[in-house]
């Protein structure tokens, strides 16, 4: 903060909020306000509504439904100094605090939070690493159900339940189980579809565990591999394979990118792969932070983030292979231990 001459930060995020307290407060349309002061002079702001009893580290200010909620905010803080804004703050709340104050100087205080949140220590590593473990097993269930040949809703009716079974409290995403065409839409909504003999099967979920979130891919095929999907599928498999291998401290996010995407080039894929390697994950399933061909910043170990290459022909086929990555002091370590292997359901 010092460095970005900021004065203080207006927390509003729950997440962050969470990540920085421990506690989960979703305000709805309320105010909620987290101070942070470079002299550590914290204050949160809530509403009533939401009572807290125990001890959070912070300082902690109630309001009711009638109070100028900014006005409120600003007996904390020192309107002559920079003010570091959440990127998620209500529009309604910062235009309240330029009208409160006219010349207030402001930045995106996010960068200086999410910055930190990048960087897993080792509590956060195990949490990442039991989720994953958990989500490994929920793909094992669910691949066992895709020879019944039922649809894509009903798939992901069924993997609701696995998630419960495993003591996850629900899915990080909205889960994916594309057949065929559908799977070359990379973010197809899940439907009624019914998979036919040579359908791909991508399989794209996550769960959330202890707070953190899983994500994995793996891509599968009904009754039967026509060569050309098997084509598509090896080059995806080698391409992820790259992508991790290419994963260590110190290197630059767009290198890891290239690692997997000029591959899918070399095999004349290029123009199919439509989209960046991989995000970051945590208590998110999508964090600040990318793999992507324009980020230039340096791995740091405790990153995780996804490595998840793709290749979809539209009408024909969708490819896609996703595991996550702690960077480690010499190289990676991989949090899916699910095979990648071409397999066949049905």
């Amino acid at each position: 903060m010092k460095e970005e001459d900021y004065g203080q930060l207006l927390v509003s995020d729950p997440v962050a909020i969470f990540y920085l307290t421990g506690r989960w407060i979703h305000p709805g349309e309320r105010l909620l306000v987290l101070v942070i002061t470079p002299e550590g002079k914290n204050t949160l702001i809530v509403n009533k509504l939401f009572p807290i009893e125990e001890d959070l580290g912070v300082d902690k200010v109630f309001i009711d439904d009638t109070d100028d909620g900014v006005a409120k905010v600003l007996e904390y803080v020192d309107s002559s100094k920079k003010f570091g804004i959440d990127k998620n703050w209500p529009a309604h709340f910062l235009l309240r605090l330029m009208e409160l104050v006219p010349d207030a100087k402001l930045g995106n205080g996010s960068t200086i939070t999410d910055s930190v949140r990048a960087i897993k220590d080792d509590e956060e590593q195990e949490l990442m690493r039991e989720a994953s473990r958990s989500n490994d097993m929920a793909i094992d269930r669910l691949k066992k159900l895709l020879s019944n040949g039922w649809t894509e809703r009903k798939m992901t009716e069924e993997l609701a339940k696995i998630y419960a079974e495993l003591g996850n409290s629900g899915y990080s995403f909205d889960p994916i189980v594309a057949y065929g065409a559908n799977g070359a839409d990379p973010h197809h909504e899940t439907d009624d579809s019914l998979p036919k003999p040579g359908d791909s099967i991508v399989v794209d979920i996550g769960g959330v565990k202890n707070n953190y979130c899983s994500d994995m891919t793996r891509t599968y095929f009904y009754k039967e591999v026509p060569e050309k999907s098997r084509e598509v599928f090896e080059i995806v498999k080698e391409a992820c394979q790259r992508g991790i291998d290419a994963v260590k401290p110190g290197v630059t996010l767009a290198s890891i990118d290239a690692a997997a995407r000029d591959y899918i080039t070399e095999k004349g894929y290029g123009e199919y792969f439509t989209h960046r390697l991989g995000h970051f994950i945590g208590i998110e399933d999508h964090e600040t932070g990318d793999v992507s061909g324009s980020n230039q910043n340096l791995t740091e170990v405790g990153n995780v983030f996804s490595i998840e290459p793709g290749i979809y022909i539209p009408g024909e086929v969708g490819v896609r292979i996703e595991d996550l990555v702690i960077v480690t002091e010499d190289g990676c370590e991989n949090l899916n231990s699910y095979p990648k292997d071409l397999e066949i359901v049905g």
